[in-house]
C-alpha cells in the first residue's frame, strides 16, 4: 500500500465483499418458501428484503457514476413501497438472478476505482456541497451500504429456522 488512504479504502472494499459473499451464501441456502416468510412477526418477508437489496445496490451504480441502473423498475417495488403494499413482484428466481447480476456488475466496476475516485463526490451531492462536506464521497456510500447490507443479513438469518 502506498499510503494510509489506500489501505483504509482496501479495508472498506474488502468488508463490502465479505458481506456480499455472506449474503449470497445466505440467499443460496434459503428456499423460495423460506423467502416468503417474514423475518419476524409484522416485519418484511425475505423475498422483499432480497428485492430491496437488489434495488439499493442497483441504485449505487448511477450514484457512484458507474453507469445506469440495471433494474430501474425495482425501485418502485422495493424502495418506494413497503412489503405490505401488496404489489406484484418478480419471482424469487428472477430476484436471485438480479442479485447476482447487479453485484457482479457493481463489484467489477468498484474494483477499477482508484483512491482519488473513492474520495471524490458521489452524484447525489453538488460540487458546492462537497466543497464544505468532503465526507460525502463514494467511500462513504460504500461504508453506509455495507452497514445496510449487514443489518438486513441479521434479519434474514432468522429465515434459516423457518
Amino acid at each position: 500500500m502506498e499510503n494510509q488512504s489506500e489501505f483504509i479504502i482496501k479495508l472498506a472494499y474488502d468488508a463490502w465483499l465479505v458481506q456480499i459473499n455472506y449474503a449470497s451464501k445466505l440467499f443460496d441456502g434459503l428456499t423460495d418458501e423460506q423467502l416468503q416468510h417474514q423475518v419476524a412477526p409484522g416485519r418484511n418477508t425475505g423475498i422483499y428484503l432480497l428485492g430491496h437489496l437488489v434495488a439499493v445496490h442497483d441504485a449505487m451504480i448511477p450514484l457512484l457514476g458507474l453507469g445506469d441502473k440495471l433494474y430501474a423498475d425495482l425501485e418502485e417495488l422495493f424502495i418506494k413501497n413497503p412489503d405490505s403494499a401488496g404489489l406484484q413482484r418478480p419471482s424469487a428466481a428472477e430476484l436471485r438472478n438480479a442479485w447476482t447480476a447487479v453485484n457482479k456488475f457493481l463489484n467489477a466496476q468498484l474494483a477499477t476505482l482508484q483512491p482519488s475516485d473513492w474520495l471524490g463526490r458521489h452524484n447525489a451531492v453538488s460540487e458546492a456541497e462537497f466543497a464544505t462536506q468532503p465526507y460525502r464521497n463514494k467511500l462513504n456510500v460504500l461504508l453506509s451500504r455495507t452497514a445496510h447490507l449487514a443489518n438486513h443479513i441479521g434479519q434474514l438469518i432468522f429465515l434459516k429456522s423457518s
